[in-house]
């Protein structure tokens, strides 16, 4: 029996999703990683683990465990500086182990990448209040800040809304699937949050629409610095420098136009046309008409 559009966004959101023996195979290295980083000179208050996993919108195959390190030292002036702390007390710890700088964080590379760990250094300020509200490098140099926990609860927010119950998670794993298969150069955060905030004032959740909506409305503004919508932070960049906006505009115009063309072929009922086209914008990893 062949597929609608419908069911084919519902069997590709199962497929995204990551299988529990991936989430326990990345959190195996955990507390070789911590105890890393509490023995350096630099000291860690606490650690926090952010992003994708912890939100519930990572799609398999495509993550990473991110590792938010809070730093007892004063923050240096530079970000570099904190970067080269994190680097070096890791490749104390895993010499023969590959440990890398990847703007905002260091990665550690275990079994050749299959397992790998993203340490975030954080310094703790006092601005948010009752929300704990971090400097962290910058994608691009210099320092930013965030709120992991009131951006969490963000998108937790939105995803609750019994309108659209689990819409916002949902859109954020399809974006970033459309992102991994075709190499597009923009923070997964950065599309998490906007998937949340599109989600925030859409009556409810229908794949093929939103993502065409979605992809849409970013190129329409395209790809511009986002506030923080709990006005706890500064704005999120998209890209990490001009270069790479550059390419992931060009490849967001091809997205959308395409997203447009599979919507606009299931409203015809034309669904060979709209599996092609959500075949082309997937990376010809979305499910098969039949």
């Amino acid at each position: 029996m062949a597929l609608s559009v419908n069911q084919g966004f519902d069997l590709f959101l199962q497929q995204l999703t990551p299988t529990v023996g991936e989430r326990e195979a990345k959190a195996r290295h955990r507390r070789s990683v911590e105890t890393s980083l509490q023995a350096a000179a630099f000291g860690v208050s606490l650690f926090r683990e952010t992003g994708s996993f912890t939100h519930g919108t990572g799609v398999r195959g495509y993550c990473d465990v991110d590792l938010l390190a809070s730093i007892k030292a004063g923050r240096p002036n530079s970000s570099d500086t904190a970067l080269g702390w994190v680097k070096s007390a890791l490749q104390a710890s895993f010499p023969s182990t590959e440990v890398v700088i990847r703007r905002p964080t260091v990665q550690v590379r275990f079994t050749g990448g299959a397992e790998t760990w993203e340490v975030l250094p954080a310094f703790l300020t006092f601005r948010g209040g009752d929300t704990s509200v971090y400097d962290i490098p910058g994608a691009a140099g210099g320092w930013m800040d965030t709120a992991p926990t009131a951006h969490l609860a963000y998108v937790n927010e939105v995803n609750q809304r019994p309108v659209a119950a689990g819409g916002a998670k949902k859109l954020a794993r399809l974006v970033k699937a459309w992102k991994y298969y075709n190499r597009v150069p923009v923070s997964s955060f950065y599309l998490e949050m906007r998937a949340a905030q599109y989600m925030a004032d859409e009556p409810n959740f229908i794949a093929v629409w939103d993502i065409c909506g979605l992809l849409e409305k970013l190129d329409g503004h395209q790809l511009a610095g986002m506030n923080d919508p709990k006005n706890k932070a500064g704005r999120f960049a998209a890209c990490s420098s001009d270069a790479t906006r550059r390419e992931a505009l060009s490849k967001l115009r091809t997205g959308a136009i395409r997203a447009r063309k599979a919507l606009d072929a299931h409203q015809k009922d034309d669904q060979a046309t709209a599996f092609t086209y959500l075949s082309l914008l997937f990376g010809g990893r979305f499910p098969s008409v039949s």
